[in-house]
């Protein structure tokens, strides 16, 4: 069982990274999206990120073995690709009908989603303090939607359809980590990520359009550049976050991703006006947004709680009285 090296304070400031990374990737995607279409993105984000990682495991030597795969690791291999491959272009198809802060706040589905199939895969248990947060998080939905909830249930516009693309984004990507999670038993985490970004991109291949690069702009040209190392640095210090602090900790730390989109593109949309446009929600929808990374954060972060203060009443117990 992995332990964690204690160094809180440094875990806390990497996964602080790996939000700001994640919170500000969907405005440099928005952007480049205005030329290139998903499939070609997520192919050049794959394509970059599994070759930096293919050089870097092959110059310390740490390939990844086939062998201990064996049939049934081939499979779960697989379904990480498959639902990999679908977790980025559907979120990527779902972006361009949506804004970005409502693109981040939505995805906030798919850890809740990975959380509840768990329970059936893994056997995890849900505690009271997690339904707790899941209500919380449905209760931040309803009002984040709160302009546009008769919209939502009544009609199929492109606002619609983009939601429900991106729930269908969160949907797949539940498949990839929960194959992951196994896969995880046999490789590295840069070993299972290398093998699945470049097979992801073999898989995107036949549908890529690689001269598309050609018709970006500077500006989208560097943006795209940005993304493509974005996957690779957010992913290797949300990792290494997971050396230095506890799970549930760096989980909650992750729900406030969608602050940081919504604040990244208010910053953005006053600076370069021309490029950005800003969310067209009211204050209630910003209240439920804040009630959505609550409910997040109680979510992963209900267990550690409830084990600390059952901690706390047995040593108290125990502990003689004056």
């Amino acid at each position: 069982m992995h332990i964690s090296s204690g160094r809180w304070l440094y875990g806390l400031f990497l996964a602080l990274v790996t939000a700001v990374l994640w919170g500000v990737l969907p405005i440099k995607l928005k952007t480049v999206l205005q030329t290139m279409d998903p499939v070609t993105v997520t192919w050049y984000r794959l394509v970059v990120s599994g070759t930096l990682l293919f050089l870097f495991l092959s110059a310390t030597r740490r390939l990844p073995p086939l062998r201990p795969l064996g049939a049934r690791g081939g499979w779960l291999l697989a379904l990480a690709i498959g639902g990999l491959v679908g977790n980025y272009v559907f979120y990527l198809m779902g972006l361009k009908m949506l804004s970005p802060g409502t693109t981040q706040l939505v995805i906030q589905v798919a850890p809740i989603l990975f959380l509840l199939s768990s329970l059936f895969f893994f056997k995890e248990s849900f505690s009271l303090g997690q339904v707790v947060g899941l209500l919380v998080t449905v209760l931040g939905f309803g009002l984040f939607f709160n302009q546009r909830l008769e919209e939502l249930f009544t009609s199929m516009t492109q606002y619609t359809v983009g939601v429900l693309v991106i729930l269908l984004s969160a949907f797949v990507w539940t498949f990839y980590g929960l194959a992951q999670k196994q896969l995880l038993t046999v490789w590295s985490s840069p070993q299972v990520m290398m093998v699945i970004y470049l097979g992801c991109a073999a898989l995107l291949t036949p549908w890529a359009h690689p001269l598309q690069l050609l018709q970006l702009s500077p500006l989208q040209g560097w943006l795209l550049l940005a993304c493509c190392l974005n996957t690779l640095v957010a992913y290797g210090a949300f990792a290494e976050a997971l050396a230095h602090w506890e799970a549930s900790r760096v989980s909650a730390t992750l729900a406030i991703t969608p602050l940081v989109t919504f604040a990244s593109v208010a910053a953005a949309a006053y600076l370069w006006p021309d490029h950005v446009q800003p969310e067209l929600v009211n204050g209630i929808a910003y209240g439920g947004a804040m009630l959505v990374v609550l409910g997040s954060a109680l979510t992963a972060l209900a267990p550690s709680l409830m084990n600390s203060w059952r901690a706390r009443r047995i040593q108290a117990a125990v502990l003689p009285s004056d």
